[in-house]
């Protein structure tokens, strides 16, 4: 589903009170709630050729792929802040199928085990596989809780006008006991040996970093999330997008694709406007950014603004997330006839994530640190009124993005030969690993095409293929740089770089700067 109307085809740039670059669910989060509680014509620009960003699908002859929304948590409790939220802008047009009480599966050496709905459930199938370790898997779930309710006082702060918060962050110390320290560091104080570190952090993948660099707060967030299991938008993820973008339209604005922004322009230190690649300037009281941190002050801003600021400091601090590769494959026949399930694959090679993860990313023809297996056909009940017969599969692996840093600059499916060999290589490498956990799939794949960091940056702009933006390091956290208020008057962010990462964390990022812009609190609705 193609979302947002083509630049070209629309012809009024004048008497917006917002524009929004980019069309991320951050964007759109903020856009659709300035439209409905500020009264606000939002223009959203988007580089792409359909709106979403990581919510977006794609499509080939039967076939149907996301981009990133393999699951997520919360949306399918009604009284859940995602749940509500997601309501809120999309006035209540998404339905949403739950994964069932297994939601993630993960494959670690001989060992298997899975991720329950329901943290009872949970915690007794973490006393069943370490009952050794009862005291320590309690005092996680403790410590989870203890950092949820730390994490209200954290958020809250970024609600703030940018200099009040500089000023009462230190309202959030609860926080930050747990924000400073690694994920392995803090595992390791509680009495956690290497291989319970190594299942309880079996899900970093969803944002990105092995335990001995990531924060333990986002580890805690990430387990909280799906503490009641997870569940899918029926339809497909694009109709997030496509609900979001009438309620901005309705509201007299507009979502554009094919609309890149170049740069954002200022005059004496205020943000007034942008310039399209194609020169076009369109002008607006308030300019929002949901291109990242790292794009935004290093490709949107000069550089002068980057370095006065501290942004480029910033980035050095935090680093960049890591970039990844996704085999999207196309199998011809139903998930029901091929027993493919609802949940993920995780599969690791033993429990030593950062050893694993820095082996590969040292050689790419070392084995594979991670696979995250996913099948969006199975946990769309819609999918096979749209596509009878297919199913469709995805494989996701982390990538080094200086493995792709001789084509770049060439244009997407205009790379060369090289660059082709390379990818079929590593499609045929990803395709062998899926037959070993998925066997019942030979002979039925028709399409497997890969995805590089490349295209991550085609699509989103996100320097070297970091598809989580910045890092989820200890630094992250503590940066007062990463609020939706920036030092430049009259423009924001949104998103997940000033939230976590994920669907639902680059939502809260919009709902952050739409607090501050709005004044108001609009977690309470």
């Amino acid at each position: 589903m193609l979302v947002g109307t083509p630049y070209k085809k629309h012809h009024t740039f004048e008497g917006y009170d917002t524009i929004v670059i980019g069309s991320g669910i951050g964007g759109l989060t903020v856009a659709a709630l300035l439209t409905l509680f500020g009264e606000q014509r939002v223009l959203v620009l988007e580089r792409h050729y359909t709106a979403g960003g990581f919510t977006q699908t794609f499509t080939r002859p039967g076939y149907e792929w996301d981009v990133g929304v393999h699951y997520i948590g919360q949306v399918h409790i009604p009284d859940s802040l995602a749940h509500r939220l997601f309501h809120t802008i999309t006035r209540g047009e998404i339905q949403w199928a739950p994964l069932g009480e297994v939601y993630d599966r993960v494959h670690m050496g001989d060992m298997t085990f899975d991720f329950v709905a329901g943290e009872d459930n949970l915690r007794e199938a973490l006393y069943r596989a370490f009952p050794q370790k009862r005291a320590v898997i309690d005092a996680y779930f403790q410590s989870i809780h203890k950092l949820s309710g730390a994490s209200r006082m954290y958020f809250a702060n970024k609600s703030l006008p940018r200099r009040v918060s500089q000023v009462t962050t230190r309202l959030s110390h609860g926080f930050f006991k747990y924000a400073d320290r690694t994920t392995f560091h803090f595992l390791s104080e509680l009495g956690a040996d290497p291989k319970l570190i190594g299942l309880l952090t079996a899900q970093y993948g969803d944002y990105g970093l092995p335990p001995k660099r990531s924060s333990f707060a986002m580890q805690a967030m990430l387990t909280a999330h799906y503490m009641e299991g997870a569940a899918y938008p029926v339809g497909g993820a694009s109709r997030i997008a496509a609900a979001i973008t009438r309620v901005i339209e309705e509201g007299g604005g507009a979502v554009l694709v094919r609309a890149e922004v170049e740069k954002i322009i200022l005059r004496d230190n205020k943000a007034v406007g942008v310039r399209l690649s194609n020169g076009h300037e369109i002008f607006a009281p308030r300019i929002i950014s949901d291109a990242g941190f790292a794009t935004t002050f290093t490709r949107l801003l000069p550089r002068e603004i980057a370095e006065r600021t501290g942004a480029l400091q910033a980035i050095s601090r935090i680093g960049l997330s890591s970039a990844h590769m996704c085999l999207y494959i196309g199998l011809k026949a139903s998930g029901k006839d091929l027993g493919l399930p609802r949940f993920n694959y995780w599969i690791y090679p033993n429990e030593h994530h950062d050893e694993n993860m820095e082996r590969f990313l040292g050689d790419v023809n070392a084995p594979f640190p991670m696979l995250f297996i996913s099948f969006l056909s199975t946990r769309d009940p819609d999918f096979e009124n749209r596509h009878p017969g297919h199913a469709t599969a995805e494989v996701v692996v982390p990538a080094n993005w200086d493995w792709f840093r001789p084509w770049v600059g060439t244009r997407w499916k205009r790379r060369g030969e090289d660059y082709e060999a390379f990818k079929s290589q590593l499609s045929e490498r990803l395709l062998a690993a899926f037959y070993q956990v998925v066997p019942q799939a030979r002979g039925q794949v028709e399409i497997a095409e890969l995805s590089t960091p490349l295209s991550t940056l085609e699509f989103t702009g996100h320097p070297r293929g970091s598809i989580y933006g910045l890092a989820h390091t200890p630094a992250r956290f503590r940066e007062p740089l990463l609020h939706p208020q920036t030092p430049i008057s009259n423009l924001y962010l949104t998103g997940a770089d000033v939230s976590t990462a994920g669907v639902t964390g680059a939502m809260i990022g919009g709902v952050l700067a739409a607090n501050v812009i709005l004044h108001r609190n609009l977690f309470k609705g």
